[in-house]
């Protein structure tokens, strides 16, 4: 009878602890229905390491990142699960909802192996600018190949709610918007600082969109750029002025102060505020408008607001990951989000709106820099690998121009010489492969075959995998060694698999939000998904991630 009733409660504690790790609820149409939030705001902030919310922590002011991380759900261990992490596949990844094996964008320009041509991944010639005379308008989605959730939100709504995506850049508003979206605007400093956009979403300029560009935001920041603390606080990045940063052409050094207005011809003109912490600024301005212009988040509709924060990204391959200068621009960064967020209470009403933050990627301390502290790092180059590779693959076979273009790390082959060869493809791949494995700061190695004949749960080998598309890809991916990168010596890059390109922050905030945070793994793909069972809306037709259960509130 003891053994008995042991055993009795022994499985009475397995089963409590069952349902603790999967908890089970049925559907409920009043709690469920009614959270559905008015608008939702995806905020991606180019190449933002998840690293910077803790590094700057003590800079921030109480309204930005930190109402964010106390009022919100905190995923400390979200990851892209794919390589290569650039920012076209990021935004594209965290809107789809899956990688670029699915949704199709490989990088921001890719080699297209049937036009043999090198192509931008939102480029598009049939289609005509607008707000501008310049190709810079030509421009459209086309290139990507699933829906994203903001076009399953507009066919869910029978397109009555609205999509708007904002960015510096045109792939960061275009991608997240997706097909079916009102507009995207980006902006484009060589025509007089405009926000722009393309007949593939309108013939003309809105309203209010024209006020605003005629309002002189863009001139009104065109003024010297210095810490908006003081420098010497500025403890937790290097030092000003270093070998390793790569500042603006015109001035001699790489020390604050910036005097923007002296720097603008010699900068591609208006441009020079995408370099600089005041294209976030603007940034943040042209989307507080849009929710007044387009009325977002003021019917029984949800929209959607998309906007990327892209003058991180060009402040970090500038400078560098370690510079004053990314430090001083995600602590002006979080007064704009501040911003954001104080402008959304009052316009579209606090509870009313859900938001999330995250990043396109992440970026590499600059390898010059990590050279003088003893830590493994280096510097590739990709045309003398081609030159040498040629080499032995006409000695090995006794033919040139066996390789047509190696792209995004990705060797494509010729394969009308292959064919003229009678050259069998396993063959050609096996025998790149060993020679590549010896080559210096190389690290791994996959061919095609393997790619598309097994599944892979290693994270590197699993992030080629989900990175690999077989109709537009390659037909070897080569790794190099962890901090070694093709780039100058100067300022920081991404794009590899390694956590300090992959790890990512992930705040979900407001209206049926939790607050709370969790180190459990996410991947970026599950954003997407997420939203969706929140909105009670279609996945998007390609996603691959799944909810996270964890940050609903209900």
């Amino acid at each position: 009878m003891r053994y008995f009733i042991q055993i009795v409660l022994l499985s009475f504690c397995f089963s409590t602890v069952s349902a603790q790790e999967a908890p089970q609820r049925s559907f409920d149409p009043e709690k469920d229905l009614h959270a559905t939030p008015k608008l939702v705001v995806g905020v991606v902030v180019d190449q933002m390491r998840y690293d910077y919310i803790t590094r700057f922590w003590n800079h921030f002011g109480d309204d930005g990142f930190k109402r964010l991380v106390s009022e919100g759900f905190n995923l400390r261990n979200n990851h892209f699960n794919y390589i290569p992490t650039y920012t076209a596949p990021g935004h594209a990844s965290v809107y789809t909802g899956t990688s670029p094996q699915t949704h199709g964008i490989i990088g921001n320009n890719w080699y297209d192996k049937f036009d043999k041509e090198y192509v931008y991944c939102v480029e598009d010639p049939t289609i005509d600018p607008v707000g501008t005379e310049n190709k810079a308008g030509k421009v459209s989605p086309h290139r990507l190949i699933t829906t994203t959730v903001a076009d399953e939100n507009r066919l869910h709504t029978q397109m009555r709610g609205k999509t708007i995506g904002i960015a510096l850049k045109d792939r960061g508003a275009v991608l997240p918007a997706g097909h079916t979206a009102n507009a995207a605007y980006w902006f484009h400093g060589q025509d007089e600082g405009r926000w722009i956009t393309s007949s593939f979403y309108t013939k003309q300029l809105p309203q209010w969109v024209q006020k605003f560009n005629a309002s002189g935001k863009a001139d009104s920041y065109l003024k010297p750029w210095t810490t908006l603390a003081d420098i010497n606080t500025y403890v937790e990045s290097g030092i000003d002025i270093n070998d390793f940063e790569g500042g603006f052409k015109g001035k001699a050094d790489t020390g604050f102060p910036y005097d923007l207005k002296s720097l603008k011809e010699q900068n591609g003109g208006y441009d020079i505020l995408k370099a600089t912490p005041y294209g976030n600024s603007l940034t943040a301005d042209f989307a507080i408008a849009a929710l007044d212009g387009e009325q977002l988040g003021q019917d029984a509709d949800t929209d959607f607001l998309t906007v990327s924060f892209s003058s991180t990204d060009y402040v970090g391959h500038n400078f560098g990951v370690n510079s004053k200068e990314v430090q001083d621009t995600y602590v002006r960064l979080d007064r704009d989000l501040g911003k954001l967020l104080k402008a959304l209470d009052q316009k579209v009403g606090e509870g009313n709106y859900t938001l999330f933050l995250t990043s396109d990627h992440g970026g590499v301390q600059v390898p010059a820099y990590l050279e003088t502290v003893g830590i493994p790092s280096g510097y590739f180059e990709w045309d003398k690998l081609k030159k040498e590779l040629n080499n032995f693959l006409s000695s090995k076979f006794q033919k040139d121009n066996l390789v047509e273009n190696i792209s995004n790390n990705q060797i494509f082959f010729n394969y009308d010489e292959v064919l003229k060869m009678d050259i069998s493809s396993e063959k050609l791949q096996q025998e790149i492969m060993h020679f590549l494995l010896q080559y210096e700061n190389i690290s791994m190695v996959f061919t095609r075959s393997q790619l598309q004949s097994a599944r892979f749960s290693e994270k590197i080998a699993s992030a080629v995998d989900n990175g690999f598309n077989q109709k537009r890809s390659g037909d070897v991916a080569i790794i190099l060694e962890p901090s070694v990168i093709s780039y100058s010596r100067t300022g920081s890059t991404h794009g590899s698999g390694n956590n300090y390109d992959t790890h990512a922050p992930l705040i979900f905030f407001g209206k049926g939000i939790k607050a709370g945070n969790s180190l459990e793994r996410t991947e970026i793909v599950d954003i997407a998904p997420t939203i969706s069972a929140l909105l009670g809306i279609p996945f998007p037709n390609g996603a691959t991630g799944r909810p996270l259960y964890m940050v609903f509130a209900r």
